[in-house]
């Protein structure tokens, strides 16, 4: 078998837009430079079929493409995937990624998609959606805990290491943290499910996976499908700066998840199994 090849699809991404604004303060105004997070389409290939299109911001995409195969199940191994590279082939190479998966790897497109789908609001009831994916993604265990005088110092480390989101206020992150809170990994983007995609798969390259030692902190709310992608990484303890939803609050609560919402300053709220946090 050939060994893993990761191609790269720009050695520096573009991240950053800037323009000009008209900026009024107090009653006048002038034109001044800004800066925007770019937003483009990613276009995720497997074996030459288009199997999602995401919204992103360009960067760390390969780690993004890595991070969604393995929380759809598709991706367990990195020995599964043979070579991920841009579609040199198109209009717009950057913007389309090619999975190429070992022969030995089966690809049910059709369950891909049905699950996609699935996980998209389709009308399901939550129950059925839980129950969807712990057919591929059991309940984790219950061994780790957490200093609770951790939990609020969180946030600030992973601002202090978004670079972007410091020039447009635009993005949202994903932080991963070891047991001691030190801060291993952050990635940004446009959408909080493609920052923790980027993360997973920064942990699926690297060969640290599982994260069974770990702990997630999201910008903004918590979700259905945060609490699903962090399940497929094996990460016990997820915590958002603002509120969950209701199905990520079972979610979590059948998947032996601790979920942690509305983290400000030295205030959260624990939603379920408030053991780990000693």
């Amino acid at each position: 078998m050939r060994n893993f090849a990761y191609k790269c699809v720009a050695s520096m991404p573009e991240t950053l837009l800037q323009i000009q604004v008209l900026r009024f303060r107090n009653g006048t105004s002038q034109p001044v430079s800004d800066w925007l997070a770019r937003e483009e389409p990613l276009e995720i290939r497997v074996r030459g079929r288009s199997v999602a299109v995401t919204m992103r911001t360009p960067g760390d995409d390969v780690e993004l493409a890595c991070g969604f195969l393995l929380s759809e199940g598709l991706l367990k191994n990195r020995s599964d995937m043979v070579e991920i590279a841009p579609c040199e082939g198109a209009e717009f190479p950057q913007n389309i990624l090619n999975v190429f998966l070992a022969p030995s790897v089966e690809f049910d497109f059709e369950r891909l998609a049905r699950h996609t789908f699935a996980s998209s609001s389709c009308g399901l009831c939550g129950k059925a959606s839980i129950e969807s994916v712990h057919q591929h993604f059991p309940p984790v265990s219950d061994h780790f805990r957490f200093e609770r005088s951790l939990v609020p110092t969180l946030p600030d480390k992973v601002r202090e290491a978004q670079a972007t989101f410091s020039k447009t206020g635009g993005l949202h992150a994903a932080g991963l943290f070891d047991a001691n809170g030190k801060l291993l990994v952050v990635r940004e983007d446009v959408g909080r499910h493609n920052a923790v995609d980027k993360v997973i798969g920064w942990g699926f390259l690297n060969q640290q996976l599982p994260f069974v030692q770990h702990v997630l902190l999201v910008s903004g709310r918590a979700s259905f499908e945060i609490m699903q992608k962090a399940l497929a990484a094996r990460i016990p303890v997820v915590a958002a700066v603002s509120a969950p939803s209701s199905l990520a609050v079972e979610f979590a609560i059948e998947s032996g998840q601790t979920l942690i919402g509305f983290l400000r300053g030295v205030q959260f709220n624990v939603y379920s199994h408030f053991s780990r946090i000693a």
